[in-house]
């Protein structure tokens, strides 16, 4: 099957190599050249192009082109480019981290055309290649079984990993809850394992302990796989700075609870806590040291 992929960075760049193994055509386009390249060098079934009207030439209709840069402006200035070079009834699938209001607002542009559209939330990170990708689509039953065979070869096995969760918006919809879901698992993670290091009387084995965890106890996740590969190289993380970014995707699910009116606890202070992260110095923090020396005289740290 023939599939064009706009976005070659480390996740759409390792799609292209699976589905290329796979025995799929793909055609290629990346900002720079030199990613097409080499992948046209690594991968038979690659096909490098320099432009959109180029990589949609050289595919066969009914065209799909997959979107893999990143939300926002650059995922609307794709999408505003292939409506002008494709024809109808070919499909647009954006596997990108997109807004699934974006995607909404989107599908209603796209289906003006006479095109389709197809969201794809996409989880498996730079182990993909290897392990397969989990993928949450939205869009038309027909469109999405016609690409099947695509998400059968990307996905972890043909009939697991991957399903149609509903119609467009919902596939980014889930993604989304998901990365959620996500920010709390590795928040207790953490906390967890800064609790373990701070009884220092045990001297633990950080690692010794997340290879214990990752068999038969309840806990047991591929998170903590890649915590315990982490603690392998350096228990202190010494050459890390504890500054965590988020992709916008956690508080999109915490705005989401808010409109929803569900309680997201976990979620909402793992988000926070990246926020806590990225101060170099709290005034909050100080005020409240100010505010315990003013009603009971406790003693203040005082900058050096």
């Amino acid at each position: 099957m023939d599939i064009g992929i706009v976005g070659l960075g480390k996740m759409g760049a390792n799609m292209a190599r699976r589905l290329s193994r796979g025995g799929h055509r793909v055609v290629g386009l990346n900002r720079t050249p030199d990613v097409t390249n080499q992948l046209a060098q690594e991968e038979p079934n690659f096909v490098p192009v320099e432009s959109l009207p180029e990589l949609v030439a050289k595919l066969n209709p009914p065209r799909v082109s997959w979107c893999m840069v990143p939300a926002g402006d650059p995922t609307e200035e794709v999408l505003v480019s292939l409506l002008d070079s494709l024809e109808p009834r070919d499909i647009i699938v954006d596997g990108g981290n997109s807004n699934y209001k974006d995607t909404l607002r989107r599908t209603e542009m796209v289906k003006d055309r006479g095109l389709h559209f197809v969201d794809v939330g996409v989880s498996g990170g730079i182990w993909g290649v290897t392990e397969g990708y989990g993928m949450m689509v939205g869009g038309e039953e027909d469109v999405v079984e016609f690409l099947s065979p695509l998400f059968e070869t990307l996905a972890p096995a043909p009939d697991k990993g991957w399903g149609r969760v509903g119609p467009n918006g919902a596939g980014h919809f889930v993604k989304m809850v998901h990365n959620g879901i996500e920010y709390g698992m590795m928040q207790a993670y953490a906390e967890g394992f800064e609790i373990l290091k701070a009884k220092t009387e045990f001297d633990l084995d950080l690692h010794s302990v997340a290879q214990i965890w990752r068999f038969g106890t309840v806990i047991r996740s591929w998170l903590l796989d890649l915590t315990a590969r982490a603690l392998a190289e350096d228990q202190e993380l010494g050459d890390i700075k504890g500054w965590v970014a988020d992709s916008g995707e956690g508080r999109w699910t915490v705005f989401e609870a808010v409109d929803l009116d569900v309680p997201a606890p976990v979620i909402t202070l793992a988000l926070q806590t990246r926020f806590a992260s990225r101060q170099e110095e709290s005034y909050a923090a100080k005020l409240l040291a100010a505010l315990r020396n003013q009603f009971g005289g406790h003693a203040v740290k005082r900058e050096q």
